[in-house]
């Protein structure tokens, strides 16, 4: 599913201010209702070196690009990855499925 990127400052903290949390063993996730849906990435730098954070930000993508199908309706939505975590591709997929679960669960209430 086609998505919009979240790059302005303003739009990260209007997430991180009043939007709600989701967690899963690798990832937690932010989201706010919106028209579209949308994602960013935030990744420390407890995570490791340039190269280690924006390898981790290509593989969130790629598994938010394939497993957005899942989401009932359209949200703005930030991924944190864990530090510590498993950075694999099919990890985060599975982190993303449980939480877009738990994400429609929410929204259906």
């Amino acid at each position: 599913m086609k998505y919009l990127r979240i790059k302005k400052n303003a739009d990260f903290q209007k997430i991180f201010n009043k939007g709600k949390k989701v967690f899963s063993p690798n990832i937690t996730l932010l989201y706010f209702s919106a028209p579209k849906l949308a994602m960013g990435v935030a990744v420390s730098k407890k995570h490791g070196n340039a190269v280690k954070r924006n390898r981790i930000k290509r593989l969130l993508r790629a598994a938010f690009a394939e497993t957005s199908d899942v989401l009932d309706k359209a949200y703005s939505v930030i991924l944190i990855p864990k530090v510590g975590g498993e950075y694999a591709f099919e990890a985060f997929k599975k982190s993303l499925t449980v939480c877009f679960k738990k994400v429609n669960e929410c929204g259906k209430r």
